[in-house]
């Protein structure tokens, strides 16, 4: 019962997360024998209903202001190039900047008052799982995106029985 308990738990961890994501990239890395293939292919945007269906649209249909547009419009070249260079950063971290840069960075934002500091920390909490949160979110459509990727793949080469 206790393991039961704590699967459905684990399936929202951050940890789990990240590993789903990094599987699928993964998985879509080892599929894709021939990125060159992808440049100039266009990646229709699928996304999953409440029903698990595929609904497919054009980019040509997204309104111009979409912050989402920009990203909608790469070809699958350049999904795949995002997707591995995310995945490199999770497994290995991020370049940070230099200690004076950042630094003068945090001085800006947090106004360099010591009463803004305090407040600051007493909210750690929350901001923290308003991140989490959000984080969770991106790594589930980026993993969704991964997996869309590797099956359209399969599907312009001709090999959508691959992996089934």
């Amino acid at each position: 019962m206790m393991q039961i308990c704590d699967s459905y738990s684990q399936k929202y961890s951050l940890f789990n997360a990240m590993n789903r994501f990094i599987g699928a990239v993964n998985n879509m890395d080892q599929t894709v024998m021939v990125p060159s293939l992808l440049r100039d292919v266009p990646l229709l945007l699928e996304e999953l209903d409440a029903a698990g269906t595929v609904c497919s649209q054009p980019d040509a249909a997204l309104p111009p202001g979409d912050p989402g547009a920009f990203f909608s419009r790469r070809d699958m070249y350049s999904h795949y190039m995002l997707l591995k260079s995310i995945r490199n950063d999770i497994e290995w971290g991020v370049v940070q900047p230099p200690a004076g840069e950042e630094a003068a960075r945090k001085k800006d934002k947090l106004g360099g008052g010591a009463a803004e500091e305090g407040e600051g920390e007493e909210d750690l909490e929350k901001q923290f799982h308003y991140h989490l949160s959000g984080l969770h979110s991106v790594l589930s459509k980026l993993t969704r995106k991964a997996n869309v990727l590797t099956n359209r793949y399969k599907q312009e080469i001709g090999f959508s029985s691959w992996g089934q």
